[in-house]
């Protein structure tokens, strides 16, 4: 499982993998951090595939091209805004990771990149995101084969360095 989670700090549509997932928001129109940074890093060309796809509900996931990124596919996902755990946030996240995941086994995606889903402007508390994140993954890959990398890409070095304390805590259990 170790070499198969791997933890990056820095700039998601920068890397080449099959995949990356965006942290959208419901209209999957663009919008600031993660977000934003994928559309312009896209082009055109994706904000226009996204109108037709009507907009994505808190939990689910659609998929796109990349066109100007390296990576072939993009996985939109809506994630939950963080409101002190009253309305199952933890659980709407967690369908994040796993949609997405179906998503990329779907379509014979191999290499995936997830950013901190709702911990930006959603306010989802890192470490309580992180850690639902790592197990959402770990459940996927000890029940598939068909992915070989998931990359958790931080922003920031205080992000990776407890991103990376999680998962090496993981997988002690």
């Amino acid at each position: 499982m170790k070499d198969k989670i791997i933890v990056v700090e820095g700039d998601i549509t920068k890397l080449d993998v099959d995949a990356i997932v965006n942290a959208a928001n419901r209209s999957l129109l663009g919008g600031g951090g993660v977000d934003g940074a994928i559309h312009r890093a896209a082009g055109r060309e994706l904000l226009e595939e996204c109108r037709k796809l009507k907009g994505c509900e808190t939990g689910e996931a659609k998929i796109t091209k990349g066109y100007n990124l390296k990576a072939k596919w993009v996985i939109h996902t809506v994630g939950p805004v963080w409101r002190d755990s009253s309305v199952q946030e933890d659980e709407f996240l967690a369908r994040c990771y796993r949609n997405s995941l179906a998503l990329a086994k779907v379509q014979g995606i191999k290499t995936i990149a997830f950013p901190a889903i709702s911990t930006g402007a959603y306010n989802f508390p890192m470490d309580r995101a992180t850690k639902i994140a790592i197990k959402e993954i770990k459940n996927f890959l000890l029940k598939n084969n068909s992915i070989e990398k998931v990359f958790l890409v931080c922003f920031g070095i205080s992000a990776y360095k407890m991103t990376q304390r999680i998962l090496e805590k993981s997988l002690e259990d």
